[in-house]
């Protein structure tokens, strides 16, 4: 069944978080969403988002860029086309635009959601059929304060919301940041899994100071410690400790996973829409992931409701050795959809209905977008 696509809209929209995210490159006090709207020429409608952190200090891409790839190339290469599936809607993509997997992540959303409400059917069916209709979900302690990220952590497991957190370092010297780490440790107590994410800070020598001071400490996995293209470093440290190590920013796609895989590594990989291009391909890195017996991770740009759900189809259908982060939404002060995530019992619930199974709230849409 063709899908037409007859126009593609999209807004940046700009969101406050409930406090100052910190991490190693950026601190956040608000994040720009970008929202795509795929209009077919039936009138069906379809969402997307692509969502980075931090303007141009995490990655290459940045929410205007991402909006400009949409709105001068992307939108206009695929307008009035019809597609009979997402392969086809994919191959053209890349055939016409490098790179910008944000961008295509966004369209390939939208074309999802717009294909399973003409088919009647959730994401998650169109990526394979969920596994479970809830998954795990830790937060991250990330106010840069010790005394305030361990007030914030009791709080959520007196609550219930969450069982697992993750700190953010490596923007502190390492005697610091292990402090920091072990302060917290010690607070949540021993049956409260604690990650952290270093977010490249390292180089490979602080990686081995820090890689065994963190393993003393308890820590249950550490994520990119060190720079995306040292994956020779990444591997030794994986190789080198009983300490679990997480790829994040040094494996973005299928092809960086066979790579570091190939390389020696041994850890898990942390899946991202946004840096892969989409939910389905996502879930083509979590393949090659599984045939090298490599771990899996469900991973966040920190998005909101949209551009979380939409990854959470695509983790449904998988087992994530190490759970997810798709707490997004929780760190924004408001969103754009007409109904929120439920979350509870370190859980979050993946959305029923046709498509992605939320809707946009058009007056928030308004009121947020940036003029």
């Amino acid at each position: 069944m063709e899908l037409c696509i007859e126009r593609i809209d999209s807004w940046l929209v700009d969101i406050p978080t409930i406090r100052p995210h910190k991490l190693s490159m950026a601190t956040m006090g608000c994040q720009t969403l970008t929202l795509v709207r795929l209009t077919c020429a039936d009138g069906l409608v379809g969402w997307g988002e692509a969502t980075t952190i931090g303007g141009l200090s995490y990655g290459p891409e940045s929410p205007e860029g991402i909006k400009s790839a949409i709105d001068c190339y992307l939108a206009p290469l695929l307008s009035g086309k019809g597609f009979n599936g997402l392969a086809p809607l994919v191959a053209t993509m890349n055939a016409h635009v490098k790179g910008n997997s944000f961008a295509k992540s966004a369209l390939e959303t939208a074309f999802l959601d717009a294909q399973g409400k003409r088919l009647g059917l959730p994401v998650s069916t169109l990526l394979g059929g969920a596994l479970s209709d809830s998954l795990p979900v830790l937060w991250t302690l990330a106010s840069g304060d010790t005394q305030k990220d361990i007030a914030e952590g009791q709080t959520l497991l007196a609550e219930g919301r969450h069982r697992a957190f993750k700190l953010k370092i490596g923007a502190r010297p390492l005697a610091e940041d292990l402090r920091h780490t072990a302060a917290i440790k010690r607070a949540l107590g021993p049956d409260v899994s604690i990650r952290v994410d270093v977010n490249q800070a390292w180089d490979a020598g602080t990686a081995v100071r820090g890689m065994a001071a963190l393993q003393d400490i308890g820590i249950d996995l550490v994520e990119q410690p060190v720079a995306l293209w040292d994956r020779a470093a990444l591997t030794r440290l994986s190789r080198r400790f009983t300490l679990p190590i997480l790829a994040d920013e040094a494996v973005a796609d299928a092809h960086d996973g066979y790579a570091l895989a190939a390389g020696g590594f041994t850890g898990a990989y942390a899946l991202k829409i946004a840096k892969a291009g989409g939910p389905a391909q996502a879930l083509k890195l979590a393949q090659v992931a599984q045939a090298a017996g490599v771990a899996l991770y469900g991973g966040t740009m920190l998005e909101g409701t949209l551009g979380t759900v939409a990854s959470l189809h695509a983790w449904s259908t998988l087992k994530l050795d190490w759970g997810s982060e798709m707490f997004g939404p929780l760190l924004l002060k408001d969103d754009v959809v007409t109904a929120p995530l439920r979350f509870a019992d370190g859980q979050v619930s993946l959305p029923s209905g046709p498509g992605l199974g939320i809707d946009i709230d058009e007056d928030k849409l308004r009121f947020y977008r940036r003029k």
